[in-house]
């Protein structure tokens, strides 16, 4: 499983209140128990006036008190994929040595990645509770969590206390790797193109030399054997790992914005895909480049996706390794050819599949 990351935040100090319907019914209860006490002064009636006016000051003390010392801990898993939905930990800890918190609910703000509340029944004095919370973020790039909010209704319910909660750190979230409609079929011609591309790369030749204990006889070469009178095998150089070099065009027409944003998805779940299966992969692009596992790992290219931009009128870079598998993302394949490229693949916006939407970061 992903380590988890950590958001620990304490609770603000600033507040906001709603009066509930029930509250409203007590209130105009207490207004027509004041005006019966003025106007009748009757002792009683003033009694009971002042009950409900303590009640309703208690109230409102204790709510306060039960959100206060509250500290929030949010942790999600170190690497995010957009519209993939994540269980991400949500850990509240009550601060207050011998005061515990009632009835607490914890609500996403603003555009907040989880939208159903959490709720917390009871938080001793000094306690924590911890509650699982699926989330899901739309798009790809940094998200700056507007956070959650705090509230309780307790002790009466005439009350709804409410406390915000920022969140102060910048979430990346990579592009979806979730296959979709047609990437599936779109991998399986590359995987196969591939396969065509290096087939018969077999061993090359690279010596004769004697024979070695324990090696197989079927590298024997029985001619050389004979003419030497000592077993001689042949030896073969190692083979290479295929190398895949995959190279993203920046130079995209602001028109071509929304294919921009398919073609990174694309490019992120081909990489990933060709990643897994241990793969050589020379990822390109005008400014970036890496060779995995050489030079980084796959979470690096990942990180780039992420963030990547489209730069209206870069130049496009020159083919980085010969006979290399190459699979070219751009908006302008023929550019392209003129740069000294060759692709095997060209990914434009004539055959990307396009039967899926995606919103820009």
């Amino acid at each position: 499983m992903w380590p988890m990351k950590q958001l620990r935040v304490r609770l603000p100090a600033g507040r906001s209140w709603q009066i509930k319907a029930r509250g409203l019914v007590f209130v105009l209860l207490t207004l027509i128990t004041a005006s019966a006490a003025l106007h009748t002064g009757n002792n009683l009636v003033f009694l009971v006036l002042a009950a409900l006016l303590s009640t309703l000051l208690i109230s409102n003390l204790i709510s306060r008190l039960s959100l206060a010392g509250l500290e929030f801990d949010f942790r999600l898993p170190e690497h995010i994929s957009a519209r993939r939905t994540i269980g991400a930990q949500l850990i509240v800890r009550n601060c207050k040595r011998w005061m515990p918190s009632f009835s607490a609910y914890v609500t996403g703000a603003g555009e907040s990645v989880f939208a159903q509340p959490v709720y917390f029944p009871l938080l001793p004095g000094g306690a924590t509770a911890e509650e699982t919370v699926q989330v899901s973020f739309t798009r790809r790039g940094l998200h700056r969590e507007p956070g959650f909010e705090v509230s309780t209704c307790f002790p009466f319910g005439f009350l709804e206390h409410r406390t915000p909660v920022p969140m102060r750190r910048e979430i990346l979230v990579y592009p979806c790797l979730d296959p979709q409609p047609g990437f599936e079929e779109f991998l399986s011609a590359i995987e196969g193109e591939i396969e065509t591309y290096y087939h018969g790369r077999g061993h090359d030749f690279y010596r004769i030399r004697p024979y070695e204990a324990f090696e197989s006889a079927r590298h024997v070469d029985w001619k050389a054997t004979a003419r030497t009178g000592t077993l001689q095998v042949r030896e073969f150089a190692k083979e290479q790992d295929p190398l895949i070099e995959i190279f993203v065009d920046l130079n995209v027409p602001e028109q071509s914005r929304p294919w921009f944003e398919r073609a990174v998805e694309c490019c992120a779940f081909i990489t990933w895909s060709l990643a897994a299966k241990e793969m050589q992969l020379h990822f390109r692009s005008q400014n970036f480049q890496i060779t995995v596992p050489v030079t980084g790992d796959v979470y690096t290219i990942l990180k780039y996706l992420a963030l990547v931009e489209p730069r209206p009128g870069s130049l496009p870079v020159e083919p980085g390794a010969e006979n290399s598998f190459q699979i070219v993302f751009t908006a302008q394949p023929e550019k392209i050819t003129q740069s000294g490229w060759s692709p095997t693949r060209v990914v434009a916006p004539s055959n990307l599949p396009e039967n899926f939407t995606t919103s820009p970061s």
